[in-house]
Parts: structure tokens; C-alpha cells; sequence
């Protein structure tokens, strides 16, 4: 199925679009569905990204059509665009709203997929270069924001790059206002907006500034209205609002377990505490044993003391009752 035709998207009257947008293009099925159906939107979108003059690149084929409107199935779940530029470069570009705590794995697969690209006898010198490029509505590293990143394999001493044949760009949708000049020399930011816009009269207003934008606002006019597309574009909703709900739940049963983790805590401080006091109790107690033990045995050295001098006394008494002497303590 196919929709694009200059003469049906030229006919088409923007102004009498008002109010919310049907779809977001940050709706990861919408967003394939016009870049797969108007390749000139495509085309300068993926320029934008890679910074590159439109006018140089003569072809952008996507290697991994899907049939719009076909219920999705497990394969077609990650809805990344495979791109093949001018047969001189893959290029893998998916929008990605759900953090689900993976993309830097997630992408790195996808990169090497594109990558491995080499035909079995092939020189490995003919492997094309690989671009992973993921638009995300969530931030990726919170402890370094960046609207528009680009990474490489370098050395980490010297910085030299090892190779120009692999990078990992990612755009972040909710940084616009960190875009460089640069990005904006290249309209990255105007994509940004393009892709986060939920009015038509937002959409209309870019579309006034950017031609190209103009074409993207009429493809989604024309896609938007065929019921199966809106069909797949609704589920896609629902997923959304089904993962959204079910990280609501795991941050509160994460709140839950962190004020849990907190109250051990404090329990385990309150039992060294009291474990720490039985331990003292314990020497104390032992300590006042060792003394008893030590005034008992003085006592029984003091008693035995007392008997051999009463033994004494008696015997001295019988020596002077011998003598004859009177005993003066009876006296």
C-alpha cells in the first residue's frame, strides 16, 4: 500500500485542521509509517542527522519495509528503520519513548547488526560504515544531558578515533533547549519540535518555516485518516499507556522496597545498638562474678586465717595451763 503522490499530498488544506493532533510522531508506529511512505521526509531527516547536504545523497532505500496497517507481529515489535544511503552507508534509525533501562545495550545490538554487513568471500575493507541513530523521549544519562550525542570507538588516552565506520548518535526530546549551533545549523532542533508537536497548529506553524515539514504534515494527514494504520497507531497508544502504568507500579513498589530497605535499616542499627548493650551487660555482669569470685575467696582466706589463729590461742592456753600460769583473759 502505498500513499505517496505529490499531486494527492499538494491538494491537501492544512488550515482546516484545528485542536489535537490524531498521533504524535513520537507514536513509534505513525513516526514508521510516514518516514516508510514519504521518502523525501525520510531523506531529509536522515541528512539533518548525519549532517549531510541533501543534494549529495541521491537514494535512501529502507531495507525492512513493513506492510502499514498489518497487525503487529513479535518481529515487527521493535520498529526500527533499516536504511541502506546511496549504498555507501547503513543506517538504523527507530524513535523510542519507553526507558526501558536497555537502549545503550539495545543500540549497540543494532549497530553491530548493521555492521556485519560483509558477504561471505568479501574484503572486509568494502564493510560500510554503520550509523545507529535513536530519537528518545527520555533522557538517557540524567548526569549528562545532551540534545544531540554522538559517540565513537576511540582511544581513551590519546582520543583517536579508531574507526570512522561505527557511531551511535542519539536524540534526546526532551533536551531541546541544549541544542548547540550546530544542531540548529542543521535543523536537528526543528526536527525535535516537529516530532514533540501535539497541534495542528504548532504542526501548521513549522510547516510555514520548513517545507519539508509541510510534506510530513500532509503524509500524517493522509495516514492518520486510513482506519487500519489508526488502528495499529491506537494499539501502539494503549502500549504506551500499559508500560506507563506498569512503571508507575514498579516505582511505587520500588518506593515501597526503599522505605522497607530504610526501616531494616534503622531495625539492624536498633539491634547492633541493643546487641552492643546485651554485649556490655554481659562484660559487666561478668566483671562483678570475677569480683564476687575474688570477695568469696578473700573471705574463705580471711576465715581460715581466723581458725589457725583461734588454734593458736588454744594451744597457747593450754601451754600457760601447763605452767601454771592463770589465764589473764579469764582473769
Amino acid at each position: 500500500m502505498t500513499y505517496f503522490n505529490p499531486d494527492v499530498y499538494a491538494g491537501i488544506d492544512l488550515s482546516q485542521f484545528n485542536g489535537e493532533l490524531p498521533f504524535h510522531l513520537t507514536n513509534d508506529y505513525f513516526f514508521r509509517a510516514v518516514m516508510q511512505e514519504n521518502n523525501r521526509v525520510l531523506k531529509a531527516l536522515v541528512c539533518s542527522l548525519l549532517h549531510l547536504d541533501e543534494e549529495e545523497v541521491h537514494e535512501v532505500l529502507i531495507l525492512n519495509p513493513i506492510e502499514l496497517g498489518r497487525q503487529i507481529g513479535e518481529k515487527d515489535f521493535f520498529l526500527d528503520i533499516r536504511i541502506l544511503l546511496d549504498n555507501r552507508m547503513s543506517v538504523n534509525l527507530e524513535m523510542q519513548v519507553v526507558n526501558a533501562g536497555n537502549w545503550v545495550e539495545r543500540s549497540q545490538c543494532y549497530l553491530c547488526r548493521s555492521f556485519d554487513s560483509l558477504n561471505k568471500g568479501g574484503n572486509y575493507k568494502d564493510i560500510l560504515p554503520a550509523v545507529q541513530i535513536g530519537i528518545l523521549d527520555f533522557t538517557l544519562f540524567p548526569e549528562a544531558p545532551e540534545f544531540f550525542a554522538t559517540y565513537r570507538l576511540m582511544n581513551v588516552k590519546s582520543h583517536k578515533i579508531y574507526s570512522d565506520k561505527l557511531r551511535l548518535s542519539v536524540l534526546d526530546l526532551k533536551q531541546i533547549s541544549l541544542a548547540t549551533e550546530e544542531d540548529k545549523a542543521y535543523h536537528i532542533d526543528y526536527w525535535a519540535r516537529l516530532f514533540k508537536a501535539t497541534t495542528w497548529k504548532e504542526l501548521k506553524k513549522m510547516a510555514e518555516q520548513y517545507p519539508i515539514f509541510n510534506e510530513a504534515a500532509r503524509t500524517a494527514v493522509v495516514l492518520s485518516e486510513d482506519e487500519k494504520i489508526r488502528q495499529q497507531c491506537e494499539a501502539r497508544e494503549d502500549y504506551y499507556r500499559s508500560v506507563g502504568w506498569m512503571n508507575d507500579e514498579i516505582a511505587h513498589l520500588a518506593s515501597d522496597l526503599k522505605q522497607l530497605a530504610s526501616e531494616k535499616q534503622q531495625l539492624d542499627s536498633e539491634n547492633q545498638q541493643l546487641t552492643s548493650e546485651n554485649q556490655q551487660l554481659t562484660s559487666e555482669k561478668q566483671q562483678l562474678t570475677s569480683e564476687k569470685q575474688q570477695l568469696t575467696s578473700e573471705n574463705q582466706e580471711l576465715t581460715s586465717e581466723n581458725q589457725q589463729l583461734a588454734s593458736e590461742n588454744e594451744r597457747l592456753r593450754q601451754l600457760l595451763a601447763n605452767a601454771g600460769i592463770p589465764d589473764i583473759e579469764k582473769n
